[in-house]
Order: structure tokens, then sequence, then C-alpha cells
């Protein structure tokens, strides 16, 4: 099984250790990002389709950790983060999907649209994006109970994460972050017909919120 630690440290203590490894190939793509301490900020609220790539080869049993603070931009009652796993490709301008890939995206949304298939307030969704322009939605489910999680503006509430993703068998496990045993979590399988998955590119994304991301490393064999 492979791990992808998200961490990009640049500043401070970090940048005498980065300067004797490499950093993983990334791209700022859109968006105003900084790297500030040992977090990776993505500033501008207003953004829509905000998005870092990073590059991560993945097959098979895949594991990804990292952790995501709140920092702005649910004003309008409207916000959302996700991430784009086993990317065949990736590219600089904006794009609502990120190649072959599939999407992992927590959405607010006070006042959804009528037949959009999601539910108001917070949100968990599983895309399939076909290329950089079209993605369909799989599956939508309530997440409300999480809302105080992703909503204290500026404070010091960290929510971790950890996905588990098989591009052979398909299986996907988004672990409940509030439960440090790793007993629960939300599952889905991708249809067969997809099967294997296999990527070059990790893509964080946000839409109409800014907010900081643990730092990161490059993938390693457990």
């Amino acid at each position: 099984m492979k791990r992808f630690i998200l961490f990009l440290l640049a500043s401070g203590a970090a940048a005498t250790v980065f300067a004797q490894v490499d950093l993983p190939e990334h791209q700022f793509a859109v968006g105003t990002w900084e790297i500030v301490g040992d977090r990776v900020f993505q500033k501008d609220a207003a953004a829509r389709l905000a998005r870092a790539n990073v590059k991560a080869p993945q097959s098979g049993a895949m594991v990804y950790e990292f952790d995501v603070r709140y920092e702005s931009g649910l004003e309008d009652g409207q916000g959302g983060f996700g991430i784009h796993i086993f990317a065949d490709n990736a590219i600089t301008r904006p794009s609502w999907g990120v190649g072959k890939s599939w999407l992992l995206w927590l959405n607010y949304d006070k006042n959804p649209l009528k037949n959009s298939g999601l539910q108001a307030g917070l949100s968990g969704q599983v895309y399939r994006s076909i290329n950089h322009s079209t993605m369909e939605l799989v599956q939508s489910v309530d997440l409300n109970h999480y809302v105080p999680l992703f909503t204290q503006e500026g404070g010091s509430n960290l929510v971790s994460f950890k996905i588990y993703a098989n591009g052979d068998t398909g299986e996907i496990r988004v672990y409940d972050p509030t439960d440090p045993t790793g007993a629960n979590y939300y599952y889905f399988n991708i249809d067969e017909k997809y099967l294997p998955l296999k990527g070059d590119w990790v893509a964080f994304r946000t839409n109409g919120v800014s907010l900081s991301f643990a730092p990161v490393e490059e993938v390693a064999e457990e």
C-alpha cells in the first residue's frame, strides 16, 4: 500500500530540510496559493476554480492523508473543497474537471439549485471527471452534522482526513474525521468498467472559500 501525505513545506526550519531533498513536482494552477510556516494556504475566497496540482504516481491501494482548516469565505452561504485522485493529467488553466480522475468533494450551500442532486447545507459528493471540462455526479450524502468542524473562521480547528482508495478493486473509504479509532468511514465502490485506476496527479481544489492545508510529501511505500 502507498501513502500520500500532503506536505509542501518551504519556510522556516523546513527550508533547511528541503534544501537537501527534492520537492514533488507541483503547480499552483488557479487561485492565490501561499506557503506560510507549515501550511499551504489558498487565500482567494472569491476564486471559483482554485486548484493546486501535485505529481504523484498512483496505482493499486493508496492512502491519502491531510488536514484542512477553514479560513474564510462562507459568509455568502456557499463554498467547497476537494481532492482529485488517480488523475491522468493536469493543466494550469481554470477547468471544471481534471483529466480522467475521481473527485471527492465537500460542498456547503445553504440554497442549492433545484434538481442539482445536492443536499442543503454541508454534503459530500463523488464525481467522475471525464476530461478537463466534463464531470458527472456519482453520489451525494448529507453531512450537516459535521458543519461545526468547517465553519470556525480563523480558529485552530484542524480537520484530519484519511482516504483509502484501491485502484484495482474500486473500493473507496473516507474515514470519519471525528473518530480517532478509524472504525467508521463512508464507503462506495467505483464501477468495475472504469478499473483499474491509475494516475500521475493529485489535485486539491477550492471553490468560493479560503482554506489552509497541511503541507505535501512524495508518495512513499508503507
